[in-house]
C-alpha cells in the first residue's frame, strides 16, 4: 500500500521544479514499509518544463517510488490541476507541494508517524520559510473573518504585531499571538505544503474548483474543520518557499493583472460561500464594494 502521495503542480517554473523534485526525492523514505509516489501535474507550461520533468523522472526510475506525469494543454488553475493528481493518487496521505518549495529538511516518516498517532488531526504543515528566513505569512493563518480582514487591510495587524495580547486581538489573520516554535492548531496553512489524509479529501471532493488560484487552501481547511478535524502547525521541520516565481511579482503586466484579479475574486468566493449567510444584506454589499475597491490599487 502506498503510504504517501505527493502532488506537485507545475506551471512555467522549469528550473525550480527540478530542484523541488530533487530535494523531495532525497527526503522521501525508501523501503517496502513506506511506499510513496510523486505525481506531477503540468498545467500547460510553455518554458520546456515537461521535457525537463520527463528527463528527471527517467533518471530516478531506480528509486523505490512511483512517478506519474499529467500533461495539461492549458492552465486549468490550481484547484483543478491538483484535483487531477488527487484522482489518481493511491496514498493514505496526500501532500500538496508547490513546485517552488524545497523540502531538504523534512523527515516524512516522522510526520506520517505523528499523524498515525493523532487521528483527530486532519491537516499538518511544517514551518514554511521565505528566502529571507522569515515565515511565509500564508502558511500560518486564521480565517479571513470580517474582523481579521479589516485589521489586516487597514494595517492594525501590522501596527500591533509586536505587542503581546494586542497582537492576538488585532493579528488574527496571521495568528500573531502564537509561538512559532511550538506545535499548535491553526485555521489554515498554505497550499505550498499541505499534508492531509486522503479519506478526508474524499469527503470534501478535494479543492473547490470555483477558485482558479488563491483562497482554495483556506476553503479546503474551512471545510475540513467543519468535519471536526484539526489543522496543525508542526515547526520541527522546515521547507523553503521560493515564492512569487509565477504570481503577483511577474514582470509581465498582463499576467500580473490577471493574478491580481484571481486574488480578489477568491475573496468574494470565500465570503459568499462561508460568511454571507451570517450577515445582513447591507453588510454583505459593503464587503463586496470594499473588495472591488481593493482591486483598483
Amino acid at each position: 500500500m502506498v503510504k504517501l502521495s505527493v502532488i506537485i503542480l507545475s506551471y512555467n517554473t522549469k528550473e525550480i521544479t527540478q530542484k523541488s523534485i530533487a530535494a523531495l526525492v532525497n527526503r522521501l523514505p525508501v523501503g517496502t514499509d513506506f511506499l510513496s509516489e510523486v505525481i506531477i501535474v503540468d498545467n500547460g507550461s510553455t518554458d520546456g518544463s515537461v521535457t525537463n520533468i520527463k528527463a528527471q523522472i527517467a533518471k530516478l526510475k531506480d528509486k523505490n517510488m512511483q512517478f506519474k506525469l499529467i500533461e495539461n494543454k492549458s492552465n486549468l488553475g490550481y484547484p483543478r490541476g491538483n484535483n487531477q493528481g488527487l484522482k489518481i493518487a493511491k496514498g493514505e496521505y496526500i501532500l500538496f507541494l508547490n513546485s517552488d518549495v524545497i523540502s531538504e529538511d523534512v523527515d516524512f516518516s516522522q510526520l506520517i508517524s505523528y499523524l498515525d498517532k493523532n487521528s483527530h488531526i486532519g491537516v499538518l504543515t511544517v514551518k514554511v520559510l521565505l528566502r529571507n528566513g522569515s515565515i511565509d505569512p500564508a502558511s500560518h493563518r486564521g480565517f479571513p473573518t470580517l474582523w481579521n480582514s479589516f485589521c489586516y487591510f487597514i494595517k492594525l495587524e501590522k501596527l500591533f504585531s509586536k505587542i503581546p495580547i494586542l497582537n492576538t486581538f488585532f493579528g488574527g489573520y496571521h495568528l500573531l499571538g502564537r509561538n512559532l516554535d511550538d506545535i499548535h492548531e491553526i485555521d489554515s496553512p498554505t497550499g505550498a505544503f499541505y499534508l492531509v489524509r486522503k479519506k478526508i479529501l474524499e469527503k470534501t471532493q478535494g479543492f473547490d474548483e470555483e477558485y482558479f488560484m488563491y483562497g482554495e487552501d483556506l476553503d479546503l481547511s474551512f471545510r475540513i474543520k467543519q468535519l471536526g478535524f484539526k489543522v496543525v502547525y508542526y515547526p520541527f521541520y522546515f521547507v523553503l518557499h521560493l515564492k512569487r516565481f509565477s504570481g503577483l511579482e511577474k514582470k509581465d503586466s498582463e499576467t500580473k493583472n490577471k493574478t491580481k484579479q484571481h486574488f480578489y475574486n477568491a475573496m468574494k468566493i470565500f465570503y459568499k460561500k462561508h460568511y454571507q449567510k451570517n450577515y445582513p444584506w447591507l453588510v454583505n454589499q459593503s464587503t463586496y464594494i470594499c473588495i472591488n475597491i481593493l482591486k483598483l490599487f
